[in-house]
């Protein structure tokens, strides 16, 4: 057996860096492989602002904040999701000489899961979703009582982040399969992981459906939801943990693959930011460029946030609490540049 089934990671995820001209641009990839997205999440670089993501499902216009708990919001930046990339009008994501980073996922199969009909699920579901990466949009009605939700993608998820679109004070919620399904943490948020059954309702996601409690950020009724649900794929996505030593000559964490992308967070005991890094921002070791989804902050580069991303994984180069305190459980989200093995038996080389 192959040890992939992915040979170019870029033809499901990308990272673009990009600078703004005032006017209106059209932003196109450069891997290896075409990449329309169906999900950009996007940040300004240069100064303060908040990460926007829109996907395809929710449409263009509507925007939502991994740094707050707004709803779908009305803007007008992207035109147009293009077959290698997007295109941008004179807003927020386009001011002249800011420098911008967007990171893009492709789901793309359109998606329907009438639950009455199906048996699977207890309620409706509909979105996009790529079976191949691993990765499927979802949205959903709340009703206000625990349910399940069809997610399509034929294996379990192993990290979901889900929002209420429609309310401006409901929470980023995310399951990891590190933590559990007792267990949950906030991406607008920099809170250690917090525990309650009302969720996800105490039940681990299946290969057909997620689970929801009766929490009212998971389940308002009548409120519209989005989740996007990301499964691991070999030499291509991890969603993992690890235990920090506390050492510069730190934790090794294996991946199977050259990470394109990481996202790191501290889950026990302590207040500590989700540290977002990439190759293209920091395209040498040690990768120490870095922004934060739980809050607006520009771009920011210290020694505290020191990685090598190697051939088959990456390693820690530093003893910041905020990713390696000595005992402390970190999670870590993680895409692929290159497979550490492709199915021809190429390997990667390091960087």
């Amino acid at each position: 057996m192959a040890y992939t089934t992915i040979d170019d990671p870029s033809a499901y995820f990308q990272t673009t860096l990009y600078t703004g001209n005032g006017g209106t641009q059209s932003i196109t990839n450069t891997g290896n492989s075409d990449l329309q997205p169906n999900w950009i999440w996007t940040k300004v670089r240069s100064e303060a602002g908040s990460h926007r993501l829109v996907d395809t499902v929710r449409g263009l216009a509507k925007p939502m904040f991994s740094n707050g708990a707004d709803a779908d919001a009305d803007e007008t930046n992207y035109s147009a999701f293009d077959s290698d990339g997007f295109s941008l009008v004179n807003e927020s994501l386009n001011e002249n000489t800011r420098t911008y980073v967007a990171w893009q996922w492709k789901a793309g199969t359109s998606f329907s899961n009438d639950a009455s009909s199906t048996s699977v699920g207890s309620i409706d579901s509909t979105g996009s979703v790529n079976t191949d990466a691993g990765f499927s949009i979802i949205s959903y009605a709340g009703t206000g009582s625990a349910a399940t939700v069809a997610h399509g993608l034929g294996v379990a998820p192993a990290w979901i982040l889900l929002k209420d679109r429609d309310s401006a004070s409901h929470d980023w919620f995310n399951y990891h399969q590190s933590l559990g399904n007792g267990k949950y943490m906030r991406t607008n948020s920099a809170d250690a992981e917090a525990t309650a059954s009302t969720i996800w309702n105490n039940t681990s996601p299946t290969t057909s459906v997620f689970s929801i409690g009766t929490n009212e950020n998971m389940s308002t009724s009548g409120n519209n939801f989005i989740a996007y649900c990301f499964a691991e794929k070999k030499g291509y996505s991890k969603f993992g943990s690890y235990v920090g030593n506390g050492s510069t000559d730190g934790t090794f964490i294996y991946t199977g693959f050259k990470p394109a992308f990481t996202i790191i967070k501290r889950a026990t005991d302590a207040t500590e930011a989700w540290i977002l890094q990439d190759n293209k921002r920091s395209p040498r070791n040690p990768s120490d460029v870095f922004l934060v989804p739980s809050n607006n902050e520009a771009e920011a580069t210290t020694t505290n946030a020191h990685i090598d991303y190697l051939s088959n994984g990456f390693k820690l180069r530093h003893n910041d609490t905020r990713g390696n305190t000595t005992g402390k459980t970190y999670i870590y989200m993680a895409f692929a540049e290159n497979p550490f093995v492709t199915s021809t038996g190429i390997p990667a080389t390091a960087r």
